[in-house]
């Protein structure tokens, strides 16, 4: 893209605006860069990555970039051997922990949405919590490292700090013994050495080596000999220490250096994420959209806005070209927005083209074009001697030399600053030219000429901004398929020029040119009725849809309401039921135990006979769970990877096996392989069974509130906490929780030990770790589940 059109159109201020959001030098750095991509792949991908975290920050609020540093230079450093400070380091752990918190930031799902894109960009990211972890361990702020950096350390300090407490006590009692020959009864620190201040007078009282002294020479800042072995032991105390802490930090670089590749992989990509939302961000604040991508070399740009206009002022524009027509000229008064018109359709391309999101109405759609050219403006050069048609021309000449089919040309007062007469022959002979080659044109213009030629030449349309007569203020609306009238007459006799003189003026005008002129006012006049019917038509038509979707969501609500409340009474008749065979079972199991040691089989078989007829009634409850509207076509044969419904699952599976002797078949359903009989799938109606998953999917949310978040595993041995845990998290998986904890308590271990040990096998557990402060500590395990 020519820098030209990129200055012209100021492209420059969208990216300072977009530069306000971004969080690190680098994501800066990277606007700063930015600039149209060459092909369609690269347009749409950048504008999904910031469709997607608007999105983002629409469900699930603003990314974690606070305390994130540009460690660009430190990584180098590094990267090179070298070491750098402690606050340097703290900023690349703060980096390491920050890239970890977007990574789980993207990666959280909210209602079942997905961020594709900004997912795969994060997969890059590797977690380096331990190095992370022991970076803000050792180094507690800025200027301080922590005492149990290493014992090294922890011994030097200590005794640093039993050496200064000696210190204290003798320098106060040379102040004692020397008070009288000293300015004032204290101590202080010259150099790192506790001195005390003398009178000038009384040095050879006070045997000692002399640091300082005051401004007025009064006073002898000296070091007593006492002092000076105690003095000299701190002094190399502090040395080791320095010496220890610079050991420290070149550690943790080594440690640094030796995972620099993975460092810079996640800092690059935390980068581009800054990048990606700071763009998100811009959108969010011009309440901005994607648009749709043309090649083929239309665009129609709904309710576009110029991105620097004050929102509250700004005047939306619908610009559409290269379908019915390949050029359009504008015309209409001074300051009625023409060449805000043109900034405005070349700025939204260059911003869509980089993968900025634009100020627009949905459904509005830009083109892929190669340049974007633009003659915008007064560029008259009083250094280089040229006029302002001249430096026009200028431009002119390299814009026809260089545009093509995927371009498009933006000319502002095409022609203007010359004889009108020539100027205008020159501006249609221009227009023409490019026209031939497929260039995509929009001009503006005063000339009348102009009009004519777009009213007799197919391919070219007019449109004027519209300007009110009344109020003698233009509205700034673009008004394509009508010429601009010049409005010279009415606007003259508003502001009180005589009656005469303006019909004098009339008389010198041909004919054709009035007839012509009140032509564009009736046309202009219908069209603004037409565009009110129209909207008011729109109006009525969007409240009629929104007032029937409203009454069938409240009709389908009634539906499933009435389905729910069925089910949930048929299920809870089947649970009963089910509990009472169980416990028939269990009864069933003692008497036998009763009969091995001799007892009456009597009371077995009068057991037996209740708990079969209880097993036959749980059969026609199963039955009868079937919805009469889910039967659906009985099948005969099945073939092996068909997919078929079971009603009473309410849900569709894949068959893995055929029929055997018992007439069961094998199949998948979800995780699970399950063997049903025959009888029992029916065959797949494509429209029912949308709504099936829907109505099936509505009932598990439903069900959710029955699961807890957390189970009780304390009191219980390791065998019976792994069986209450495993069934826990079955529940958990089904009811659709995505994060559990399983409450061990902290004890000897035992018991944690044992449940992390299953966990690692668990087929539903994608990840687990201890509880944070807050959360339970060591007493509890987080569960993340698939």
């Amino acid at each position: 893209m020519n820098n030209r059109a990129l200055k012209i159109l100021e492209f420059s201020k969208v990216k300072d605006e977009i530069k306000r959001y971004a969080s690190t030098k680098a994501a800066k750095d990277m606007v700063d860069d930015l600039v149209p991509y060459k092909n369609v792949y690269e347009v749409n991908r950048s504008l999904k990555e910031t469709e997607e975290a608007f999105n983002s920050m629409v469900k699930k609020g603003s990314p974690p970039f606070y305390g994130l540093y540009d460690v660009r230079d430190y990584l180098v450093r590094i990267e090179k051997g070298g070491g750098i400070l402690a606050t340097n380091l703290l900023k690349i752990a703060q980096m390491l922990r920050c890239s970890r918190g977007i990574k789980d930031y993207v990666n959280r799902k909210v209602e079942e949405e997905s961020f594709p894109m900004l997912e795969d960009i994060c997969e890059g990211i590797v977690p380096l919590k331990s190095l992370e972890e022991e970076i803000f361990q050792i180094i507690v702020s800025d200027e301080e490292i922590s005492d149990r950096a290493s014992d090294t350390l922890y011994t030097i300090r200590k005794s640093l700090k039993e050496k200064n407490s000696s210190l204290k006590d003798k320098v106060n009692s040379l102040i004692k013994t020397y008070s009288k020959y000293l300015q004032e009864n204290l101590y202080t620190v010259r150099g790192d050495r506790y001195v005390i201040p003398v009178k000038a007078e009384h040095k050879g009282m006070v045997p000692g080596l002399v640091h300082d002294q005051s401004s007025s020479g009064a006073t002898l800042f000296i070091e007593p000999m006492g002092l000076v072995n105690l003095n000299n032991d701190i002094k190399e105390l502090m040395l080791k220490e320095e010496a220890e802490i610079e050991r420290i930090l070149d550690e943790l670089c080594f440690k640094i250096y030796e995972k620099i590749e993975v460092i810079k992989v996640s800092a690059q990509i935390l980068w581009e994420i800054d990048f990606i939302f700071s763009k998100a961000k811009y959108a969010s604040e011009i309440n901005a959209i994607k648009p749709r991508v043309n090649e083929d070399g239309s665009f129609n740009i709904v309710q576009g806005r110029h991105p620097l206009i004050d929102p509250k002022i700004v005047v939306p524009s619908d610009i559409y070209l290269g379908k019915d027509f390949t050029s359009i000229v504008i015309t209409g008064p001074n300051t009625g927005g023409k060449t805000v018109t043109l900034k405005t359709v070349g700025l939204l391309h260059i911003m869509a083209m980089s993968g900025v999101m634009i100020p627009a109405a949905h459904n509005s759609s830009i083109n892929l074009f190669d340049e974007v050219f633009a003659d915008i403006g007064d560029e008259q050069s009083i250094e280089q001697s040229l006029s302002t048609f001249s430096s026009h021309m200028t431009n002119i000449v390299s814009i026809i030399k260089e545009a093509d089919k995927g371009s498009l040309v933006l000319f502002d007062e095409l022609g203007a600053g010359t004889d009108p007469t020539e100027g205008a022959a020159l501006a249609m002979s221009i227009l023409e030219h490019l026209k031939s080659k497929d260039v995509k044109i929009i001009a503006t213009t005063h000339y009348s000429e102009l009009k004519v030629y777009a009213i007799n030449t197919e391919g070219v349309e007019n449109a004027s901004v519209e300007f009110d007569v009344k109020t003698l203020r233009p509205t700034y609306r673009l008004l394509i398929g009508i010429p601009g009238k010049s409005n010279a007459f009415e606007i003259s006799r508003k502001l009180g020029l005589p009656d005469y003189i303006i019909q004098s003026s009339r008389e010198l005008i041909s004919k054709d040119s009035l007839e012509f002129e009140d032509l564009i006012e009736s046309l202009q006049s219908k069209s603004v009725e037409a565009d009110k019917f129209e909207r008011e038509a729109r109006i009525l038509k969007e409240e009629s849809e929104k007032l029937k979707e409203k009454y069938e969501q409240k009709l389908q609500t009634l539906e499933i309401s009435k389905e729910k409340i069925l089910e949930e009474s048929k299920r809870k008749a089947k649970v009963a039921l089910k509990d009472a065979k169980e416990e028939a079972d269990a009864i069933l199991k003692n008497i036998r135990e009763l009969e091995k040691m001799g007892y009456s089989s009597k009371a077995r078989q009068d057991i037996e006979e209740h708990r079969n007829k209880l097993a036959k009634e749980l059969d026609k409850q199963s039955t009868t769970l079937i919805p009469k509207e889910h039967k659906g076509e009985k099948l005969v044969s099945v073939k092996l990877g068909e997919e078929v419904f079971v009603p009473s699952l309410n849900q569709n599976v894949v068959v893995l096996t055929n029929p055997d002797n018992k007439g069961e078949v094998q199949v998948e359903a979800g995780i699970m392989k399950i063997n049903l009989k025959l009888q029992d799938l029916r065959k797949i109606n494509n429209n029912k069974n949308v709504k099936e998953k829907r109505n099936s999917k509505r009932q598990v949310n439903l069900n959710l509130k029955s699961v807890s978040v957390s189970v009780d595993l304390r009191g219980q041995d390791s065998e019976e906490a792994c069986y209450s845990a495993d069934k826990y998290l079955d529940e958990a998986y089904l009811g659709g929780l995505g994060l559990v904890s399983l409450i061990h308590g902290k004890g000897t271990g035992v018991l944690r030990k044992a449940i992390n040990d299953m966990l690692k096998r668990h087929p539903h557990v994608k990840s687990f770790r201890l509880g944070e402060y807050g959360e339970g500590g060591d007493g509890v395990t987080m569960v993340q589940l698939k």
